[in-house]
């Protein structure tokens, strides 16, 4: 198969997102998380380039979201990839989390990256908390 044709278009990856989130809601509240708490949606972007990557993330910062440091990492084929998250507060509402993914499908559309999914943390009385300063000093 050729690279030509496991390109998805624009359109088909919001429409998969789209059923993602949904699998994604439906998975958080099936395992009882609070269907009303605010949610931190971390979007994954991932380039090759620094440059590249920065230069999207700097337009998603002026989109209103909060963007994490990169990281680098590979992929299955070895292949070096720098990778971050942009990340927004908000319900888990399907309708507004697939307007972030689309946006951030578009803009990793216009800048030639990866646009890998979005995911958060359970949220509810028995959710795991961690704490950084108490995991720094065991």
């Amino acid at each position: 198969m050729s690279q030509a044709e496991d390109y998805l278009s624009v359109e088909e990856l919001i429409e998969i997102q789209k059923e993602d989130t949904r699998d994604i809601i439906a998975a958080l509240l099936e395992d009882g998380s609070e269907p009303d708490a605010l949610y931190e949606i971390e979007h994954h972007l991932m380039a090759e380039n620094f440059e590249t990557l920065e230069k999207a993330v700097v337009e998603a910062f002026k989109m209103g979201f909060e963007v994490l440091e990169a990281e680098e990492t590979e992929d299955e084929d070895g292949t070096k990839l720098l990778c971050c998250d942009a990340t927004m507060s908000c319900a888990l509402d399907a309708e507004l989390i697939d307007e972030q993914a689309e946006k951030l499908i578009n803009l990793a559309e216009k800048y030639d990256i990866i646009y890998d999914g979005w995911g958060t943390f359970y949220e509810g009385e028995d959710a795991l908390v961690y704490d950084d300063e108490e995991d720094e000093q065991e």
